[in-house]
């Protein structure tokens, strides 16, 4: 509903008018949006690939509407004209005059459904050009926000944190994330990914979810197998950003999982609910993700009146506040906490 309004209604419509006039036209319009939004169902990312097909098929349900409406008032208003031209003196003309009382009826209501429609197509413009001033008008890599007051606020975390990858770790160093961040670390932060939007093979994917999901020690052993000199982090919880690590995780462990049948991701759940506070699970509060996500956010008052580690994303206090990490150190973290990097440590001297 926010992203089509009232094509949602008229995209059935649309397709009904298509129907009633089947040319290879309409049969190819007809198609192309049934297909399209299938697939916009199955993965919303494609909703780009449907939007085209919705807003033309909306488009044909609208004309043919204001159209019909249209004739219904031209056709009334010259029935009339032309009754009262000829007269009523006959039978046949005094019936038609009995017929044509009803036409003012049906006039205004053709009106009425005219200024409706015009209406509520006004209101779908005002929609889109709220939407896209407001939703969709800053970059994935630029955060905006209102404060309080209602001002302006600008996150531009993500930027910092490349800009630290680019200027502070040597230029072969190897940065693992989940796969969201691969281009924008390639590209801003010049650095090699483990996986990015571009991976195909789901089962090296699969390997960095396993090793977000695995505790620290067995992450550690996945990391330099894969050559990991640094992990990167998205976190919300001090800012409320809820598209972050922490709300994508159990997609890590499901992907994880899939391929490695030793992650299973009814180990992170309690009673069937996903939880980071004092109820969550205790494989939850010690896997790589958690620890990474929390570190040092214990001991941080986010909010008036809430106690030190409540999640703003979340809206709960963490349930694991003393994190000690042994096989990596924070390296960067950016001004409002959304970005983190960690640094692997080298292998102990055995010797």
């Amino acid at each position: 509903m926010f992203d089509f309004h009232i094509l949602l209604f008229l995209f059935p419509a649309g397709l009904y008018f298509c129907f009633k006039r089947l040319t290879d036209a309409t049969i190819f319009i007809v198609m192309y949006g049934l297909t399209s939004m299938y697939f916009a169902g199955v993965m919303v990312r494609l909703i780009l690939v449907a939007t085209p097909a919705v807003c033309l098929i909306s488009a044909i349900a609208a004309s043919a509407t204001v159209k019909n409406l249209t004739q219904v008032v031209r056709a009334k208003s010259q029935a009339g004209q032309s009754g009262s031209s000829k007269g009523t003196s006959t039978t046949k003309g005094s019936s038609k005059g009995v017929i044509d009382n009803s036409q003012p009826f049906q006039k205004n209501g053709a009106m009425a459904l005219l200024l409706g429609a015009f209406y509520l197509l006004s209101r779908y413009a005002i929609h889109c050009t709220w939407v896209t001033s407001e939703a969709y008008s800053s970059p994935s890599i630029v955060l905006a926000a209102r404060g309080a007051h209602g001002n302006r606020v600008i996150f531009d975390d993500y930027r910092e944190a490349y800009f630290w990858l680019r200027q502070n770790t040597p230029p072969d160093a190897k940065v693992m994330s989940w796969w969201d961040y691969g281009y924008q670390i390639t590209a801003m932060g010049n650095r090699t990914v483990i996986v990015d939007n571009n991976t195909w093979n789901n089962t090296h994917i699969a390997t960095v979810g396993r090793a977000m999901s695995s505790y620290e020690d067995e992450a550690y052993d996945i990391m330099r197998s894969l050559d990991v000199d640094y992990v990167l982090v998205v976190f919300g919880g001090v800012t409320g950003y809820s598209s972050d690590d922490i709300n994508k995780f159990l997609w890590m462990v499901r992907i994880g999982g899939g391929v490695f049948p030793v992650i299973k991701e009814p180990d992170y759940l309690v009673n069937g609910e996903y939880r980071v506070d004092k109820g969550a699970a205790p494989k939850m509060l010690n896997c790589l993700m958690y620890k990474l996500s929390y570190y040092r956010f214990g001991e941080l008052t986010t909010e008036y009146g809430k106690p030190p580690g409540y999640d703003r994303a979340r809206g709960v206090e963490i349930g694991n506040k003393d994190i000690k990490l042994e096989y990596l150190e924070e390296a960067f973290t950016t001004q409002n906490w959304i970005v983190r990097i960690y640094k692997v440590k080298p292998p102990k001297n055995r010797w």
